[in-house]
């Protein structure tokens, strides 16, 4: 089934309002699904990876392969109206890319029905 439009989320507080919703941790990536109410059914998607993975070149890789990810399977398997970030993780650059849609699909429809890991809490409490 095709959702709405895809778009792409620029501002740092979808990214942090997308920390609170649905989290499912998979090997190369963290999938962070934000569940908001759009009537149109628009679906977004941002792509982050940490200096920790590796040099630029490295990071702009990974964030290559995961926004072709997405760009390929939200449009059918996204959640309708939500925001969903990737989180990339070491070794996911070297991961298949067979592999990758593969755990995509898999932690999409995990986040569906509800069943993501708990939203992470920060060690020293909520931020001010």
């Amino acid at each position: 089934m095709l959702r709405g439009p895809l778009s792409i989320i620029a501002k740092r507080a979808d990214f942090l309002a997308a920390n609170r919703g649905i989290r499912v941790a998979r090997p190369g990536f963290v999938l962070l699904v934000n569940p908001r109410d759009r009537a149109d059914g628009s679906l977004r998607f941002g792509v982050t990876v940490t200096k920790k993975i590796g040099n630029a070149v490295v990071r702009n890789r990974m964030k290559r392969r995961f926004r072709a990810l997405l760009r390929e399977i939200l449009p059918h398997s996204g959640l309708a109206g939500a925001d969903h970030v990737m989180i990339g993780r070491e070794g996911g650059v070297e991961r298949d890319f067979a592999l990758l849609r593969s755990e995509l699909v898999q932690a999409l429809s995990r986040a569906a029905a509800g069943k993501g890991d708990p939203p992470r809490r920060h060690p020293r409490g909520p931020r001010k």
